[in-house]
């Protein structure tokens, strides 16, 4: 009669040591000395820094100071209990990651290798232990050095191109930011990274697909149930499936005879539906799946969570365009997929909670943004993560860990991407919020780069195609066949007769009419002026950004008091960004902050100053991609994930979210350009431009107030007119007749849309901003007796940015604000007193000309 399965967490007690290369295997775990307590899951690093046996590397630049951990062999130990009721027909180890060249032995014998830190290991030891009574055994588990392994592997398979990290990375299946990237420092962890238990069993649920599938009228709904058991199956064990809806109530069961392999499917009648955040709400049902014996038992049981939704990838044509769409289409609603790009939140990935996994993605959502593209060079993410992302209606694109490099593929390699590729598959299929698969980052853009792919390019030269375009595809298709798949990104669909390129066949991977892009042309590349992001557009934008200090608290912690003044060693130290010229991230920087501000004299002050670039920056690119979405059949554009949403470490980089949490004023620039009704003003050569985006499903009535000011806040034109605003697409706006004569002097152009739902503001004031001055506006910040913070100018303000030093995070509801001369903000306040004269207000104004 099979038994209930037993689990029996193995993470305390762990020991470990670095190798001592004079020892054998055996000496090495048996040494009396050297031994210190460990944290499993966990790092070596984490360890040692703990203890006090390393400095911290995300301060100052002791980064180099610890380089010598990744150059060692590091031995962890184990002595533990089994019990004697834990002995079933099957008892096995489980590792569900190990960082990343590892052996395993168990009591000093030999047990198991790793050579992939995204495989689990399940290893039966049933044979290896007594038939009865209690025991007590050792594990051991050595880890050998990653950059060692994978410079032995580089030196017998050749060195290979790639940007970023040591070149070797791209023989070992290992998280390659580890490496350093240019937003990152280089440390390269090892150990178990994850959980390590013990499993008893003598039947158990080894598999479960749950696809869901909606009828075309999104009526009904259907969850497949596909059942792996493993183990003994004698006596009368019945296979259990129950489906709860969001409120508890039963909607659909069944129940059979288990068997080895089954099979079966649940209904569910007008289900409720999951959307993204901010197109409606993201009901959770709950599928229980038991076996249970016939007295009642329950002899195993897993239980997920699953949203019903229908999602379609559209590539269709746009009319009057070239090229097809690249539209996410979720119960039959195109979704504008305004976005973010996710790297791991820090380094040592097991300092990183639940509750912080859900702060980001929260911040995601409360920007308005729907999407996140977890990036290939870093890992296939915790489950907190995606548990988050199905919760508040956060669509994922999903990377498989490869970035910017010229991966090999000989069948050593191959066979243990397909181990990974199956792991993360099966584990993350489910998922409500995964929307897209794709094979890797950049990687079609580095062999362009040296002449492996692309029109003309010598293909025979890119081995790893065969992993995007037939291993990682068929795996898709096989173990999760109703999610889309897209080889790469940036990638073009190279098929039909649009494919020919000059005769090549193969399209270049950027191509801006089909697929998605990479528009780096704005801060890479040609270093064009932000306010040229129109020009760089595509049919899907899933990168682009422009880099920023993060906020002066993470300043002040990272970077030594000697330190803290614009263009220090260490502060450059702490921009990792690069070119083939060299780490030249601080030059690209001081580029921008000087061709749109004057130099600011403070740390301060600069802080202020390439936050304010970044925010313009990317409210320009933003608002200029939202643009492209027009109405059903002409969808220009589909959607913009930024890079980047978050940061590992306290850094110089692309990020809107700093590494303490706190939202830099890109963030609110972000969000009130992806609010559902938002607009935005541009003032050119040739007049000025207005458009209106509403996401709403139904046609929108506005009033719209047009003003000009003076920049010392003289009004030239009040005019008020009233528009209509198409639903989910953008409405180009008529400024009234008298604003095609504007006068050359430097004027102000607002645009406020006021209806029934909300109302939403767009500015353009003259740039570049270094050209002109900007008079005090008179800021006056008060607090009110209900505790809230009003703001208000006398004179036009440009992004007012409020601090309240010592309060982490986002006090203010809203921040770095544009106010018009009368014009008063009334902000809620949160987490500590609100008293105004605490409040420190920084604009462009006094940045550009301080009082006095």
């Amino acid at each position: 009669m099979a038994r209930p399965l037993l689990q029996q967490p193995l993470h305390a007690g762990w020991r470990f040591r670095a190798a001592d290369a004079r020892l054998g295997d055996t000496e090495q775990f048996t040494a009396p000395d050297g031994w210190h307590a460990a944290t499993v899951p966990g790092t070596v690093y984490q360890d040692l820094i703990d203890s006090g046996a390393l400095p911290d590397p995300l301060i100052g630049r002791q980064e180099t100071a610890v380089q010598w951990v990744a150059e060692r062999d590091w031995c962890y130990r184990l002595d533990f209990d089994l019990a004697a009721d834990a002995l079933r027909d099957q008892v096995a180890l489980v590792f569900e990651g190990l960082d990343t060249f590892a052996r395993v032995w168990l009591d000093s014998q030999p047990l198991a290798e790793s050579d992939n830190m995204f495989v689990p290991l399940r290893v039966d030891i049933t044979a290896r232990l007594p038939h009865a009574g209690p025991s007590r055994h050792t594990l051991w588990i050595r880890f050998d050095s990653a950059l060692r392994r994978g410079r032995a592997l580089e030196a017998h398979h050749g060195a290979r191109p790639l940007w970023n990290g040591d070149p070797s990375r791209l023989y070992v299946r290992k998280a390659p930011y580890h490496y350093g990237w240019d937003w990152g420092p280089t440390l390269l962890t090892c150990g178990p990274w994850k959980a390590v238990r013990l499993e008893s069993a003598d039947l158990r649920i080894a598999e479960l697909a749950s696809p869901v599938t909606l009828g075309d009228d999104l009526a009904h709904a259907r969850i497949d149930l596909h059942t792996r058991l493993d183990g003994d199956l004698l006596g009368s064990i019945a296979l259990e499936h129950t489906l709860r809806d969001p409120a508890g109530t039963l909607v659909a069961t069944h129940r059979s005879p288990a068997t080895a392999q089954h099979t079966a499917s649940l209904s569910v009648d007008t289900p409720q539906l999951w959307w993204p955040a901010g197109h409606g709400a993201q009901p959770l049902y709950t599928l229980y799946t038991r076996l249970v014996r016939a007295d009642g038992t329950v002899v195993d049981a897993q239980q997920r969570r699953l949203g019903l939704r229908r999602l379609r990838l559209v590539q269709a044509p746009v009319a009057g365009e070239s090229g097809r769409s690249f539209v996410f289409e979720v119960n039959g609603v195109e979704v504008f997929c305004g976005g973010a790009n996710w790297i791991p939140d820090d380094n040592l990935l097991n300092r990183i909670t639940p509750a912080r996994y859900r702060e980001r993605v929260q911040q995601a959502v409360d920007a308005h943004l729907v999407m996140l593209r977890v990036w290939g060079g870093g890992i296939y993410e915790d489950d907190a993560f995606y548990d988050a992302c199905d919760a508040l209606g956060v669509l994922v694109w999903q990377d498989f860990v490869f970035a910017c490099g010229l991966y090999p593929a000989h069948p050593a390699f191959v066979a243990s991407v397909e181990a990974e590729a199956r792991a993360a598959i099966t584990r993350l299929r489910h998922r409500t919020s995964l929307a897209l698969w794709c094979g890797n980052n950049e990687d079609y853009m580095l062999a362009e780069a040296v002449g492996a792919y692309g029109p003309g390019g010598d293909l025979s030269r890119f081995e790893a195609r065969a992993i995007y375009e037939q291993v990682l595809p068929t795996l898709c298709h096989a173990l999760d066949p109703g999610r889309p798949y897209w080889p790469g990104s940036p990638y073009t669909a190279s098929t039909g007769a649009e494919a020919t390129v000059a005769g090549s066949g193969v399209r270049p991977s950027q191509d801006p009419t089909v697929g998605d892009r990479h528009s780096w042309e704005v801060w890479h590349q040609l270093m064009l002026p932000y306010q040229r992001y129109a020009e760089v557009g595509a049919r899907f934008v899933s990168e682009f950004g422009m880099q920023s200090h993060p906020s002066m608290a993470v300043l002040e912690h990272a970077i030594p008091a000697e330190a803290r003044f614009p263009g220090s060693r260490t502060l450059q130290w702490h921009n990792k960004a690069f070119s083939p010229v060299g780490a030249d991230g601080h030059r690209r920087l001081a580029v921008y902050r000087a061709d749109t501000l004057r130099s600011p004299d403070t740390l301060a002050a600069e802080v202020y100053a390439t936050q304010f670039v970044q925010a313009e920056a990317l409210r320009h690119a933003y608002e200029a991609f939202r643009r492209r979405w027009q109405t059903a059949g002409a969808r220009g554009c589909g959607g913009a994930l930024v890079w980047q949403l978050n940061d590992c470490w306290p850094v110089t980089s692309w990020a809107i979210v700093d590494s303490a949490g706190t939202p830099k004023p890109a963030w609110y620039a972000i969000r009130r350009a992806m609010a559902p009704l938002a607009c935005a003003v541009r003032r050119g050569a040739s007049g000025v431009a207005a458009w209106a985006m509403h996401a709403g499903a139904q046609p929108l009535a506005v009033q719209a107030r047009w003003q000009l000011h003076t920049v010392d806040g003289d009004t030239v034109d009040d005019t008020h007119t009233a528009a209509t605003l198409r639903a989910n697409a953008t409405t180009e706006l008529a400024p009234p007749p008298s604003w095609s004569a504007e006068p050359e002097r430097p004027l102000i152009a607002s645009l406020q849309l006021t209806s029934d739902t909300g109302s939403a503001q767009g500015h353009a004031w003259p740039e570049p901003y270094r050209w002109h001055r900007f008079p005090d506006p008179g800021l006056q910040i008060a607090t009110d007796a209900d505790g809230c913070v009003t703001v208000q100018a006398t004179r036009p303000a440009k992004g007012v940015w409020l601090d309240l030093p010592g309060t982490p995070g986002m006090p203010f509801e809203d921040n770095f604000l544009d106010l018009l001369p009368g014009e008063l903000r009334r902000l809620r306040v949160t987490g500590a007193a609100t008293a105004a004269d605490g409040i420190i207000a920084t604009c462009l104004n006094t940045l550009q000309d301080p009082p006095g």
